[in-house]
């Protein structure tokens, strides 16, 4: 097996250490000889940097060489994969993003609804130019996108690199409730098959089977209709939020057992709800800044201070082990199955041929293989329809410079819906965004 050169994009991301954590996990599926991190903020990718230092030394010595720049020569030549986890604004940006759309009665959140619009309109500018900056240096490695709002960046670059097969946007959140399935069937995550239909955030399994084709979804519906369902991977279980994040699949699968739910279809389906429980002075963001991110660079710090892991609690999780296992499938052509984003072509034969799906594909050397969805029921197929709008147009209005645009989509996106709402958020939203977005002045 070729040892491979990662570079991580974001590295000063609170999910670093975590990925680094995944990457000793699954060293035997993914091995790597190099690894560099790059972020343009230096203070923050340092403290990272220096715990994972110790971290490589004690439990990855076979990584003979890690490098930490703000230098993109060095952070991006002869990589064969890259791992993108920006978040442009910060989480300062991120709690304005949750705090404007609750000033106005609205949903407040990071990747849905006006939020999420917000977060994507300042991130598709920085990955169109990563890229680019990556593709002057190297025009083969592969780029495996986190950053979010995943659906409308995965737009977005499939506008400005339709020819370029080697970006492939990805998110963890069907891992994370994949792993809470495992767990109530009493099995890994890496044993079940899923079935699954969507766009990014806004999806729904249709059915879970184990590798040996044995249908597994009746059991999981009895269950969580019966006892609900909990949050179990390490990043998430012991946060109050996700836990009643998962409490309400269980009433969304009671108002609608088709299918099972993605967890953010609650934005969607239940706003004034999402809305009455938030507090503006208290958003998630804060409770990030406040919780997992003071807690990450406390690890970072008492493993620096101690010049060693051995007192730390330290495990892998799902957002990092997830999409090694997809770079490992994409290196050595394992043909492994894992839910994408991809473009449409007919997958979903009812949906536009355009759209960016998240479904089921098997990774190989050659990129994602989708596996054919088919036609979908009425109910989803309008509720895609309608989100696929406000995505697209919030694309159009990035590459147009157009606020008009900007109104139609929230107007579109259900956790808005009325027209002077999403005027009075567009506006409160491009002048807090002004120094991001200099198209909409």
């Amino acid at each position: 097996m070729k040892r491979q050169k990662l570079t991580i994009v974001g590295a000063g991301s609170t999910y670093t250490l975590g990925m680094m954590n995944s990457l000793i996990a699954e060293k035997e599926n993914f091995p790597l000889s190099e690894i560099v991190f790059y972020d343009i903020d230096e203070q923050r990718q340092a403290l990272n940097a220096k715990a994972t230092e110790v971290l490589l030394r004690e439990k990855y010595p076979e990584v003979t060489k890690f490098t930490y720049t703000t230098d993109k020569k060095v952070a991006f030549e002869n990589a064969d994969f890259f791992f993108i986890q920006i978040r442009t604004g910060g989480l300062v940006a991120r709690e304005k993003d949750e705090q404007i759309p609750l000033k106005h009665g609205c949903v407040g959140q990071e990747t849905c609804g006006p939020g999420g619009m917000a977060y994507g309109l300042r991130s598709i500018g920085d990955m169109i130019t990563l890229v680019n900056e990556i593709r002057s240096y190297t025009k083969d490695a592969w780029i495996l996108n986190y950053t979010n709002p995943a659906a409308i960046v995965a737009e977005a670059l499939n506008r400005e690199f339709p020819n370029d097969k080697r970006i492939l946007n990805i998110c963890d959140m069907p891992a994370a409730i994949m792993v809470s399935y495992a767990k109530i069937l009493g099995c890994e995550i890496w044993d079940l098959v899923p079935e699954y239909f969507g766009l990014n955030h806004y999806g729904w399994f249709t059915a879970i089977k184990n590798k040996q084709g044995e249908d597994l979804t009746a059991q999981l519906k009895a269950t969580i209709l019966g006892e609900g369902i909990k949050a179990v991977d390490n990043e998430i279980a012991n946060d109050p939020s996700w836990q009643a994040t998962f409490d309400n699949m269980r009433t969304m699968l009671a108002d609608n057992p088709e299918f099972l739910p993605n967890t953010y279809l609650q934005y969607y389906l239940y706003p004034e709800k999402m809305v009455s429980k938030e507090d503006i002075n208290n958003t998630r963001a804060r409770q990030v800044i406040n919780g997992r991110e003071k807690r990450v660079f406390d690890l970072a710090n008492r493993i620096i201070a101690s010049g060693t892991t051995a007192n730390e609690n330290l495990h892998a999780d799902i957002h990092g082990r997830y999409m090694i296992r997809v770079a490992a499938s994409l290196a050595y052509n394992k043909k492994d199955i894992y839910l994408v984003i991809v473009p449409n072509n007919g997958i979903i034969s009812n949906l536009q041929a355009d759209a960016m799906v998240e479904v089921p594909c098997a990774i190989t050397n050659d990129g994602p293989k989708a596996f054919a969805v088919g036609t979908i029921p009425t109910f989803q197929k309008a509720m895609i329809e309608s989100q696929l709008g406000y995505e697209k147009l919030v694309v159009d209005a990035w590459f147009e410079g157009s606020r008009q645009k900007l109104v139609n989509a929230l107007t579109l996106n259900r956790t808005v819906i009325d027209v002077p709402k999403a005027k009075a958020i567009v506006e409160d939203l491009l002048i807090e965004n002004q120094r991001y977005l200099p198209q909409f002045k």
